[in-house]
């Protein structure tokens, strides 16, 4: 092919060229102005094997092709920049809310965290219950006060359902269901008429925690409460068990913690070993086997945690108090 062919074939090509995007833009330069391999940079070079005359008159042909290939990029930049819409860099920023987790729901994670280390798998139940896996399967009797309807939310129509006043319905479902040993972490909703109380309303969290298996003693339930609250509160912190009463766990315990000369000693949570009357009642022989319980309020361990004077903020969606809760605790 003759050069006069080769400058045919290139103004045909640089006619019929249409470049949609900045990447087909450059590689059209880069192919016939390129500076190695160019075509124009090529034909350019082949002019040294003409005569003078020759020279001056392809020359300028291959110059005006040249000049061809650079308006038409600017051409297609222009009209690539005219379908940008105007931006005035003087004008405000769009600010965008950035999210962040409840500080319940931070302490949720952090409680399932913590005793996921130590063999614990996380359980869920419902939040409506019946009346034996929410009392009579845990050994509270008909006469018992958490029954009466000031303390119970029974359901309207149906007086043998309530909303669960506890998480421990679900260590009697577990258990029914499945042959020691194990550990169980359960947490989630419970409701409760409690006006008078700390919840200072009818809904909080609980997260309760059992473990059953051969041997299983009161130290080792030491030991789970004295790891929760260290790895908490610091390994400094003073914790005191007082003895209590709970109809599924004999003995019980109280947890307080020290928090000073100011708030003095602070309950925060109720243990202790589970009643074999609540083991027989799931099919598991307590001959054999022996376990513990603990359940803590969520919300109650949150206040001490980053010091709350009124529990409701955490149900207000207070924009200014969530965004305090940007970071994991």
């Amino acid at each position: 092919m003759d050069i006069q062919q080769k400058i045919e074939k290139i103004k045909e090509e640089i006619k019929v060229f249409d470049a949609t995007s900045d990447y087909e833009l450059e590689s059209f330069r880069i192919k016939f102005l390129g500076k190695k391999n160019g075509i124009l940079t090529f034909l350019f070079k082949e002019l040294k094997k003409f005569s003078i005359q020759d020279k001056k008159y392809f020359g300028k042909i291959i110059n005006n092709l040249k000049k061809q290939v650079t308006e038409k990029i600017q051409l297609k930049k222009l009209k690539q920049q005219k379908n940008i819409p105007h931006f005035d860099p003087t004008l405000p920023g769009i600010y965008k809310e950035i999210g962040s987790m409840h500080p319940i729901s931070i302490l949720i994670h952090r409680i399932i965290e913590l005793f996921s280390k130590i063999g614990f798998s996380v359980v869920e139940g419902p939040e409506i219950e019946d009346d034996w896996h929410n009392f009579t399967a845990l050994n509270i009797p008909p006469e018992h006060p958490s029954r009466e309807m000031q303390d119970t939310f029974f359901l309207y129509n149906n007086t043998d359902s309530l909303l669960r006043t506890h998480t421990s319905s679900v260590q009697i479902r577990y258990m029914k269901k499945h042959v020691p040993p194990f550990r169980i972490i359960s947490l989630g909703k419970v409701y409760r008429n409690e006006t008078i109380s700390t919840h200072s309303h009818f809904m909080f969290h609980q997260a309760e925690g059992f473990y059953i298996d051969k041997k299983v003693t009161f130290l080792d339930l030491k030991q789970t409460i004295l790891y929760l609250i260290h790895s908490i509160f610091g390994d400094i912190t003073k914790v005191r068990f007082r003895p209590s009463y709970f109809p599924f766990t004999e003995p019980s315990a109280e947890v307080d913690i020290y928090f000073g000369k100011t708030m003095g000693w602070i309950e925060i949570m109720g243990c202790g070993m589970i009643d074999p009357k609540v083991l027989k009642n799931v099919n598991i022989d307590s001959e054999i086997y022996s376990g513990f319980a603990f359940g803590i309020g969520i919300e109650r361990l949150s206040i001490l945690i980053y010091k709350i004077n009124d529990i409701r903020i955490y149900f207000e969606n207070d924009m200014n108090f969530l965004r305090h809760f940007q970071s994991e605790f």
